[in-house]
């Protein structure tokens, strides 16, 4: 693998009293598409976060291209790291094309003004996102699935080198779901890369290079999808039974195993 994009170096965050984080380690290499899972609580939005220098750790470092992510200010960060928060809440009623454009804004000269570049670019990123339509509808009028759009339409137009993505499907149909994922997979064959948060291990398998799982603050395992998706480490960090089979593609397929009131597995 080549040298990384994203270096997550033993990282470790409390928050009030509990220790979300303590000493996860993770890279991403350039090109690369790597799933983070874990259940719930596992601390996989605050490492996101972490790696978007919107929080900064207790202890361990965090690398962009070698660099130490602390060394860029806010505009030099924002123009190499993009996230896709899992809700975003918009108080004003900005306009989608608004908002989409405020992805440029860390390529702005000093006055601030957007040229025909940035105008181009921000069209582009709603026309692949399928929202071209929705451009002067406020963004307080639209579903969760079309507000989510305009915000990965933003990421897009940042024309990032990372994108940080906490379950960016969550909201969207099936159809939707594979175009967000396809447009990532196109970011990842132009150079750039991504880090998903997702609870689909179905998804996780099919479109990450890697996937790597989180639990107790800690990263368990991470590699390829057929070497991660193992009843062993799924039992380690989720805390369940599963049956993991080949798909037709030899994709991984996880079938959780049910479990009724006496405790016995169905």
């Amino acid at each position: 693998m080549s040298a990384p994009r994203l270096s997550l170096r033993d990282v470790a965050v409390r928050l009030g009293p509990r220790a979300v984080l303590g000493g996860a380690s993770l890279d991403v290499a350039p090109g690369e598409i790597v799933g983070l899972l874990g259940r719930n609580g596992a601390g996989k939005t605050t490492l996101l976060r972490v790696a978007a220098g919107a929080l900064r750790p207790d202890a361990g470092r965090v690398l962009l291209d070698g660099a130490s992510l602390d060394a860029l200010d806010r505009r030099a960060r924002a123009r190499a790291v993009a996230l896709v928060p899992q809700d975003t809440q918009v108080p004003f009623p900005f306009s989608v094309a608004e908002i989409v454009l405020m992805g440029r804004a860390p390529h702005l000269g000093p006055l601030g003004f957007e040229g025909a570049h940035d105008l181009a670019v921000a069209r582009a990123a709603m026309e692949r996102m399928g929202i071209a339509a929705l451009a002067d509808r406020s963004i307080l009028e639209l579903s969760g699935g079309e507000r989510q759009l305009a915000i990965v339409a933003r990421a897009l137009a940042q024309e990032p080198r990372l994108l940080l993505l906490d379950e960016p499907t969550a909201f969207l149909d099936l159809r939707h779901r594979l175009e967000v994922l396809s447009v990532v997979r196109e970011r990842a064959a132009a150079g750039a890369s991504a880090l998903v948060v997702s609870h689909d291990l179905g998804v996780a398998a099919r479109f990450c290079d890697r996937v790597a799982l989180l639990a107790g603050g800690r990263v368990l395992a991470v590699g390829r999808p057929a070497e991660v998706l193992r009843p062993e480490p799924l039992r380690a960090a989720y805390g369940i039974d599963a049956d993991v089979f080949a798909g037709p593609d030899g994709v991984p397929v996880v079938v959780p195993r049910a479990v009724v009131p006496d405790g016995s597995a169905l």
